[in-house]
């Protein structure tokens, strides 16, 4: 496949590594000179210019690409070249930089195929070290809803019990069950839950630490970072 990134920073760069790594064809936009020239000695084809601009994204062969990355720090320059993109019946990616707040992403949701925010998936990456091998953030969802795998530890209160004799907090409910070995699914209220089981919850922030006490245990929580 053939791909369109603007910007050669950070997240750029990266990503175009990682699509060149697979087999992929990647051109750059960018318009700084440090990191056009450093994006040309890692070897990739790039075009000098605002990446927001139709006659620079036409150098860079946006009507014959798969799909356009719009991934500057500039929320105007990448809103700008999906909708050029999008034109040429692209797919299009959205950065949304460290600044994302809730209305933004819904504003800018409906144009494109996709918004990413890399600073909060790092920020999952974190928390998922910092809580430890029980308790994995898979995606914020919103600024107060966060969806999370939880493993049934021996600690934890629910155990042996089934999924309808339990119940969560407010604000939290339970989006998917597996056993210890095998796949998980739709979660049925008869699925009884033993140490090693994972249950992926979409809670509150708010609850989060209880929702965590739950089913992780007290003692695992309070030692994961929970109060």
């Amino acid at each position: 496949m053939r791909f369109v990134i603007i910007g050669a920073g950070r997240v750029g760069l990266r990503t175009a590594r990682v699509l060149r790594e697979e087999g992929h064809e990647v051109t750059l936009v960018e318009v700084d000179a440090d990191r056009i020239e450093r994006a040309r000695e890692a070897e990739f084809e790039v075009v000098e210019g605002d990446g927001s601009r139709e006659v620079v994204l036409d150098r860079a062969g946006v009507a014959d690409a798969d799909a356009l990355g719009a991934l500057t720090s500039d929320l105007n320059v990448n809103f700008a070249a999906c909708s050029i993109a999008k034109h040429h019946g692209l797919r299009t990616v959205l950065r949304v930089d460290e600044d994302y707040r809730e209305e933004v992403y819904r504003k800018y949701a409906e144009e494109v195929d996709e918004v990413v925010y890399p600073e909060r998936l790092g920020a999952i990456g974190a928390k998922n070290a910092l809580l430890g091998g029980s308790i994995r953030a898979i995606a914020d969802i919103a600024q107060n809803l966060q969806v999370v795998l939880m493993t049934v530890s021996d600690e934890s209160p629910m155990r042996g019990y089934s999924i309808e004799e339990v119940a969560l907090p407010a604000h939290a409910r339970i989006l998917a069950f597996g056993k210890a070995d095998e796949k998980m699914g739709i979660p049925m209220g008869d699925d009884s839950l033993e140490t090693g089981d994972r249950l992926a919850i979409l809670a509150d922030f708010d609850v989060l630490n209880e929702v965590r006490q739950l089913v992780v245990g007290e003692d695992v929580a309070t030692a994961a970072g929970g109060a």
